[in-house]
């Protein structure tokens, strides 16, 4: 290991020549009080900046050890310590300076949901932070004074301010652990108190606007108050006793005039997968782990969907046991978008009547009179609904505010209400016993099996020209994967670009276990079970510090948003 004086005389030596003498710095240095690790050094001013990472030894570091002696602390911790190194890098870090992304200091910055990511790590023996570094440059000529300044003087000050627990604010510190293992500890507890989603009395749901996810706080902020009948009493390790609306297992109905805030309740149940900051205002809003939220996804391709629960009988004999197309239709594409998360575990399902397709969700008795049911292929998602927990055990919840037909099906009807729910069940049951729905029921008694496929390794191909992999991330709803681009922008629950960077990498080290005989499930499974073993690095050959992780539903669903993607049903 070299010392820190070496990498300040290395510095001297390449002052003003060519960019790519920055190359001769990469190694691991020794600056006392933390080691400094150069992975890699870019090779253009305009490249991608350079990736390091810095180990403060934990009798410098001296974070306690409660504060990561759980799964749940330490991923609290490791969120609040990247947030702490990203305001450091800002306070210290003097920007840019030179030529392209020279001067800069960066590291993956979160948003208001707490995400297990690799840009900080926590052991008995180390912190590490992962963070980029844009070597300074004037045109391609080495700026080593400037480069020296971002060494000896920023980044110390940077460390210092974010990984030692001496100079964070320790109440602060303990609250954001805490908040976190309180979100994580009351959704592990849904299942046993028959619930798939919880919303704390207090809360505040709505968002600054449609591009700001942080909590409303000008005009009027109405906080959350659960109807008396739906109210639940829970205690957590560090809150303590709490109350909040109890959403139970089943068919659940959210009701209410526009602007009332249905889809505001939906959308903060979708993000009740994730835990968040404290002051987020959602701290206490969570949802069954493997709530997926479902929407019609018009011109996506299906590749072999057994989509018959839904749509037989196709005109021209067209197979719905294997459903294949190039550019589905609003109706078979949230079929098909059901029955692929039914097939990776999905156990709850969120939808809106904003973002599906009508003649999916609903044909009612005029319809039926004027189009008989052996001209339609399609059955409604409301006489299949009540089957998909009956038979299946998985729930639902739908905001609905254009068809009172659902009364018939609804265990529960929430009504929203200038932003406040109210348990109008019993008030719906007297509506649907008084004016009863004249329509038939369609799709017979069961739901239907749901068939398995196997991918088949060779339709993924990640090369693109000389290069024999290239995968990489387009915002939060794109990846680029070798000359295709999968488009997740109908995945609503990913709320992180570096998550869309894993999962672009996650479905490239998948294909090890594409032997022609594993299902997309097992093969998904596989892959989440070695990250849970060996952490987010096992997808990359080299430490990555924007990396995030994902659930198997969003895995499967960008594996089955591949255009190239070719599977085999298992019988």
């Amino acid at each position: 290991m070299q010392t820190e004086e070496d990498l300040r005389k290395a510095l001297g030596r390449i002052d003003g020549r060519g960019y790519k003498a920055y190359k001769n710095i990469q190694g691991i240095y020794d600056f006392k009080e933390y080691t400094l690790f150069i992975d890699h050094v870019q090779g253009d001013p305009f490249a991608s900046p350079s990736r390091m990472r810095v180990h403060v030894r934990q009798e410098v570091a001296e974070f306690p050890k409660d504060t990561y002696q759980s799964k749940s602390r330490q991923i609290a911790l490791r969120d609040f310590t990247t947030r702490r190194f990203f305001q450091a890098t800002k306070r210290f870090g003097k920007g840019s300076r030179g030529t392209g992304n020279s001067g800069v200091i960066a590291i993956d910055r979160p948003g208001q949901e707490v995400i297990e990511r690799t840009s900080a790590l926590v052991t008995n023996d180390y912190v590490e932070a992962r963070f980029q570094m844009g070597l300074p440059a004037f045109g391609r000529s080495i700026a080593a004074k400037h480069a020296l300044a971002m060494f000896f003087e920023e980044l110390p000050q940077i460390v210092r301010q974010s990984l030692l627990f001496k100079n964070l604010n320790r109440n602060a510190l303990y609250k954001h652990i805490e908040t976190a293992e309180d979100a994580d500890f009351l959704r592990q507890g849904l299942d046993n108190m028959g619930l798939v989603a919880f919303v704390a009395d207090g809360a505040i749901l709505p968002r600054a606007s449609g591009i700001d996810p942080r909590p409303l706080t000008k005009g009027r902020v109405i906080p959350f108050e659960s109807p008396e009948s739906l109210r639940v009493h829970t205690e957590l390790p560090n809150r303590g006793v709490i109350t909040g609306m109890g959403i139970p297992k089943g068919v659940n109905l959210v009701v209410g005039g526009g602007y009332h805030g249905k889809s505001t309740l939906l959308r903060a149940l979708e993000l009740g997968i994730y835990n968040h900051i404290p002051g987020d205002g959602r701290e206490s809003v969570v949802a069954n782990p493997n709530t997926v939220k479902i929407r019609a996804e018009d011109g996506r391709r299906i590749e072999k969907v057994d989509i018959s629960p839904f749509i037989t009988n196709l005109p021209f004999g067209q197979d719905t046991r294997a459903f294949s197309t190039e550019d589905a239709s609003g109706s078979t594409s949230q079929a098909t978008n059901i029955i692929e998360s039914l097939e990776l575990g999905a156990q709850v399902l969120l939808i809106d009547e904003d973002t599906s397709a009508t003649n999916f969700m609903i044909r009612d008795h005029r319809m039926q009179k004027l189009v008989s049911k052996d001209k339609e292929p399609i059955t409604p998602f409301i006489d299949k609904v009540r089957q998909l927990y009956e038979d299946l055990g998985v729930s639902t919840i739908l905001v609905m505010g254009g068809s009172g037909d659902y009364f018939d099906v609804a265990e529960h009807v929430i009504c929203m209400i200038e932003y406040k729910p109210y348990d109008l069940t019993e008030q719906s049951r007297t509506i649907a016993e008084k004016f009863r729905a004249e329509r038939k029921l369609e799709g017979g008694e069961h739901f239907g099996t749901i068939t398995e496929r196997i991918p088949l390794a060779h339709s993924f191909d990640p090369s693109r020209g000389k290069r024999e992999v290239k995968i990489s991330p387009k915002g939060l709803h794109y990846i680029v994967f070798g000359t295709h681009t999968i488009d997740l922008g109908a995945v609503e629950q990913l709320s992180d670009a570096s998550q869309t960077r894993a999962i672009g990498d996650a479905i490239y080290y998948a294909t090890k276990y594409m032997d022609g005989i594993g299902a997309l499930r097992q093969i998904v499974d596989a892959v989440l079970e070695n990250v849970k073993q060996s952490g987010l690095d096992i997808l990359s050959p080299r430490p990555v510090g924007d990396y995030a992780t994902f659930r198997a539903l969003e895995l499967g669903a960008a594996v089955n948003r591949l255009r190239t993607l070719s599977v085999q049903q298992k019988e």
